[in-house]
């Protein structure tokens, strides 16, 4: 930008604070001969331009990237990006800082006989140690003995290669992302619904919607660039809506249109009520749910579907539902219950809002797009939230077309790309295929060139029970890529007090973390545009950036440390490619496993050249919205939509009836507060790339707990007070916030997580949904008091 075009967005962006207007209306239009051209653009010959998407969140914006003496000396928001189109958040504009932290790992290093410290040994030695300790594992307790854990921010690459080597080569299933832990409940609610994860929409929703329903999810501050999409389309249609529901107000609530606020856990509650006034208003489309719908019910009892946490039940912690059909009456009749006045009595919602969120999802003549991200996965009934909000849409016929539909976001920059589409999940396989389908494993082993029988029939353990594996010592060799466990896994203190003994962990990572310190052998891992890589974003879009700069010392990508160690074990045949030149041999061959599926990737050269493509890409052509007539080139027919991949439901999407659970914890006298956690602006998850960007770690440089005025002066508890926090699982000590940028009501507390000097996550509770396994962050039971 010119100093001129700075000063005039500035001023904008100061508006957009002032009146509600969005820094998206201020973003650099394209500009064809700038795109690509580098020094021209950005005052500087000596950089050198190039595309990649951030490393960030799952929103996946384009940047472009400027490079100069080999290394990464700026970066400017892709203007020929549709996604964000020129914009970036702060966290995207300092990017490069997160190569450059001063404690970066360079060489692979072991735990030292003694126990403490570690030595610098080869990356010969450490494959070495890693192939026969893996190998060991097999040998004497089987492949239920070994396991990998990998994250959303693993590329398409580095899952694909864990992938072939734990299920065609090592033949297990103990393979497990971090994903699990922030967006399989999105994945069960629509996988028990379509018969097929990932939305049908896209990020075009936010410029076409009328209303905005925001479904425990603070966007300005975690998913900004798409707020500010939201924000544009408010300043260009003032009729346009936002709808913040909530158990605190947030940065979110301050542009809001309507804010409903509602105590932890009762959402179900609430959105059962929305469905209740709905067919009691006869605001469904009884002609949509005829041609397209079928009815389903599963277990309902909390006895039945348990929290996966308490006594013998979290350590063998199992549920298999059993649906049913059901019927549009029986639904009627099962919503009943859910009146405004009870369910009122239950959320702590006023009956009046309750019929305003009715009314706007019964309008046909409005678009509604519903968003929802942590707040409703990370739930001891995360699917089953999934399903009602999916219900609403599905029972209006608010659903595949612009504008209106449902929406899930995530969190990492490829959950959806790597762990939900490469299938790095342990009961999984590319292109929504299970190990438990022999016709799906069959055709995996057809891919790879492995024997019959190869793949393991059984699911592996999910990443809760994996840790928990790990504790007891039934797993005795894992290897934990791009992901920070030993500061996210909830109910910490178990982990923190595991004896060491015989069990062999392994860390690729950037920067040191508690997991590294952990570890018996850490491996430096290339980071972001040190190496080649792909990602897919929330929006069904996967992108590709090229190799710019040479990562630090002796760092690797994760693909290759994988591959390396798979040969050592004499699984060669897995990885047939040429040692420069395997990236677009390996993502043909994953891209194979989609084409005819209604998940076509585009191809390897389709995505070098594209901002990236929208799948399925059939013809070289993208699909904005999936099951839609005129878009989506499965629908063959003329008008409407075909949900095609649900063949279970003849080809049908199904609405499940579900109940209202309460959480699995809740206050009492002796700990009379709501606790629940999440993110801030500045920091990503466990803050081990931003706390190393100078700019980000000024703003906010230590975790914080957010106090209710009212119960803080109760208390005497002032700003910035020392406090301490406990739950029945343990405790930090912390400074008190209050009417900061969040403002919990009275009785709850807020606690980010991106400080791994307090640990949050001692305190949360590992309840877990019955369905995703994924754990509740969300809602458990405390005290304050001052330290």
């Amino acid at each position: 930008m010119e100093r001129r075009e700075f000063l005039k967005a500035f001023g904008a962006a100061a508006l957009a604070g002032a009146a509600g207007s969005s820094l998206w209306s201020c973003r650099r239009e394209p500009d064809e001969a700038a795109i690509g051209a580098g020094p021209s653009a950005a005052g500087s010959a000596a950089l050198r331009w190039a595309k990649a998407p951030c490393r960030y969140c799952g929103v996946g914006c384009g940047v472009e990237v400027g490079v100069a003496e080999g290394r990464v000396a700026a970066v400017r928001g892709d203007v020929a990006s549709p996604v964000n189109r020129g914009l970036l958040c702060v966290k995207g504009y300092h990017l490069p800082a997160l190569l450059y932290g001063e404690d970066r790992l360079l060489h692979p290093m072991r735990r030292n006989a003694s126990g403490r410290g570690f030595s610098r040994v080869s990356w010969d030695e450490a494959i070495g140690l890693i192939a026969s300790r893996f190998q060991d594992a097999l040998a004497k307790h089987g492949p239920g003995a070994v396991a990998i854990y990998g994250s959303g921010q693993w590329t398409i690459f580095d899952g694909y290669a864990a992938l072939k080597w734990v299920k065609g080569g090592m033949r297990g299933n103990n393979l497990e992302g971090n994903a699990r832990l922030c967006m399989s409940s999105a994945v069960g609610g629509f996988l028990t619904q379509f018969q097929s994860d990932e939305p049908m929409g896209c990020y075009e929703d936010l410029d076409a919607g009328d209303d905005f329903v925001l479904w425990g999810n603070n966007m300005a501050e975690m998913h900004p660039v798409l707020f500010s999409r939201i924000l544009e389309r408010k300043r260009a249609m003032p009729s346009a809506r936002i709808i913040d529901l909530g158990t605190r107000r947030t940065p979110t609530t301050d542009y809001a249109d309507l804010y409903v606020e509602f105590r932890p856990g009762t959402d179900l509650a609430l959105a059962n009520g929305i469905l209740h006034l709905l067919f009691e208003r006869g605001q469904i489309d009884r002609d949509f749910i005829e041609e397209n719908v079928v009815f389903k019910r599963g277990k309902e009892s909390i006895a039945e579907v348990g929290y996966g946490a308490f006594g013998a039940e979290a350590e063998r912690y199992a549920f298999e539902d059993s649906p049913r059909d059901s019927t549009l009456t029986e639904m009627q009749q099962f919503l009943a219950d859910y009146s405004p006045a009870r369910v009122s009595e239950s959320t702590g919602v006023p009956e009046g809002q309750i019929r305003a969120l009715a009314d706007l999802y019964g309008d046909p003549s409005r678009g509604t797009v519903s968003l929802w991200c942590m707040g409703v996965n990370q739930h001891v009934r995360g699917t089953w939230m999934n399903n009602l909000i999916n219900d609403i849409h599905l029972v209006t016929g608010k659903i595949c077309r612009p504008g209106s539909n449902p929406l899930s976001l995530t969190g990492q920059s490829s959950a959806c790309g790597t762990v939900r589409e490469v299938g790095t999940l342990a009961n999984r396989l590319p292109a929504d295929m299970v190990v438990t389908n022999p016709e799906h494993r069959a055709k995996a082993e057809r891919i790879w060139g492995l024997p019959e029988g190869t793949i393991l029939d059984k699911p592996g353990l999910h990443t809760i029970d994996m840790f928990r594996a790990l504790m007891r010592g039934e797993i005795k060799a894992i290897w934990i890529q791009t992901t920070n466990p030993w500061v996210t896994i909830p109910n910490l203190q178990r982990l923190a007090s595991m004896p060491r003994d015989d069990r062999f962990i392994v860390v690729s990572d950037v920067y040191p973390t508690p997991t590294t310190d952990a570890a018996d052998l850490v491996l430096p891992s290339a980071l972001w545009v040190e190496r080649e890589g792909a990602y897919g974003n929330s929006e069904r879009r996967t992108q590709h950036w090229d190799k710019m700069v040479e990562p630090p010392g002796e760092a690797r990508e994760d693909a290759w440390q994988v591959i390396q160690v798979a040969k050592k074990m004499g699984m060669e045949r897995l990885f047939p490619w040429p040692e420069g030149d395997w990236h677009r041999a390996m993502f043909e061959e994953y891209r194979s496993f989609t084409i005819g599926t209604g998940k076509d990737l585009a191809s390897y050269d389709e995505l070098r050249a594209t901002r990236g493509m929208l799948w399925p890409v059939v013809g070289g052509k993208e699909t904005r919205y999936r099951y839609a007539a005129g878009h989506d080139p499965y629908v063959k027919k003329a008008k409407g939509v075909h949900f095609y991949k649900a063949k279970g439901y003849g080809e049908r999407a199904a609405v499940w009836l579900r109940p209202y659970h309460p959480p699995a914890e809740s206050p009492d006298a002796e700990f009379p507060f709501w606790l629940t956690t999440g993110r801030v602006l500045e920091h990503w998850h466990t803050g081990s790339l931003t706390r190393r960007v100078k700019q980000l770690h000024q703003a906010v440089p230590a975790a914080y707990v957010e106090v209710n005025r009212a119960d803080a002066a109760e208390r005497g508890i002032k700003k910035g007070d020392r406090v301490r926090v406990e739950t029945r699982r343990g405790f930090v000590e912390l400074p008190a916030e209050i009417d900061g940028r969040g403002k919990p009501p009275r009785g709850t507390l807020f606690i980010p997580f991106f400080d791994e000097k307090v640990l949050v996550n001692l305190l949360t509770l590992d309840a877990m949904d019955a369905i995703s396994k994924q754990p509740d962050y969300k809602k458990c039971a405390a005290r304050i008091v001052r330290a």
